[in-house]
């Protein structure tokens, strides 16, 4: 037997062996397969889904074409269309991963379907909030050149836009698809915001990166937020046994929160008109109109020179 062929048999013998280990993991720690159970939703899809939806609710921003006012009538409705088909596929493919044994697949794609029109008739009203995002953007920051600017480059406005859609289906209990969608904006931007966070009208992440916003939030109208803020909440040893609970902070309006700070808590409230400095760990209330600062630390100089 030549060198060749018997190295060939001892890879196959080797594969064969490896082959048999993974199938007797899969026995073992079936948390992490599927086997023989339907596929699940398609990220690849719903990330098509966020790019098609984010060229509706910013016509002419993303498109590869001009888009034409005579023709827009059509070119929304061919991708209302797109997104209705396929989201209401993917909806129905996560329902039925969480129905009761009472639900016939019937059912499913019905309650699909009514939640996928519901969704749908959102789409103005995220408009309008992305709006009111966007010039709070341009008025918050001497940096913007002009809102274009905003719409094309800004992370922040890319995790909110993303959130803002995510959020809708959050709300309406669809599961498992608004955390894919916001982890699609997480892992470009380095901006973490929960579908589940309540946030209202005129809200800006500058820079953005290290951003986390847990999903018991709530922020009111005209808060600006700077990189590396968390709003957090202060343990989650209990795991599961929190799920439900009110875990991470409440701001208000006019709430200004300057870069490397922690807001924790589900009873910490930041009370309106409040400007919190950078570096800060906030685990109680603020009354509305404070400033909160952290000292400036004591600086050694040493001197480098022999």
């Amino acid at each position: 037997m030549n060198t060749e062929k018997r190295c060939e048999e001892l890879d196959n013998r080797n594969v064969s062996m490896l082959v048999e280990r993974l199938l007797d993991s899969y026995c073992s720690h079936d948390l992490t397969c599927r086997i023989d159970k339907d596929n699940m939703v398609s990220k690849e899809i719903l990330i098509e889904i966020v790019e098609e939806l984010r060229k509706i609710l910013f016509p002419g921003f993303f498109d590869n074409n001009k888009v034409r006012s005579e023709y827009s009538r059509y070119l929304v409705g061919e991708k209302l269309e797109y997104v209705q088909y396929h989201l209401k596929k993917q909806i129905a493919k996560a329902l039925d991963n969480v129905k009761s044994t009472a639900d016939t697949r019937e059912d499913v794609i019905a309650r699909a379907d009514e939640i996928t029109y519901r969704f749908l008739a959102t789409l103005p009203k995220i408009r309008e909030y992305l709006s009111t995002d966007v010039e709070a953007a341009y008025n918050g920051d001497p940096a913007a050149f002009s809102t274009d600017e905003i719409i094309f480059c800004y992370p922040g406005m890319l995790a909110i836009s993303v959130y803002r859609i995510a959020h809708e289906l959050y709300e309406l209990g669809v599961p498992l698809i608004p955390r894919i969608m916001g982890e699609y904006a997480h892992s470009i931007t380095g901006i973490d915001i929960h579908p589940g966070a309540k946030i209202d009208k005129y809200f800006f992440i500058d820079h953005g990166t290290g951003v986390v916003i847990g999903e018991t939030t709530e922020i009111g109208k005209n808060v600006k937020i700077y990189q590396g803020v968390t709003l957090g909440a202060l343990s989650t040893r209990k795991g599961q046994q929190l799920k439900g609970t009110k875990r991470h902070p409440t701001l208000g309006d006019n709430v200004t929160i300057y870069s490397g700070t922690s807001v924790l808590g589900g009873e910490t409230i930041i009370g309106d008109g409040v400007t919190i400095g950078g570096n800060a760990f906030i685990v109680s209330s603020v009354s509305e109109g404070t400033k909160v600062s952290v000292k400036n630390p004591e600086l050694e100089y040493i001197s480098t020179e022999k």
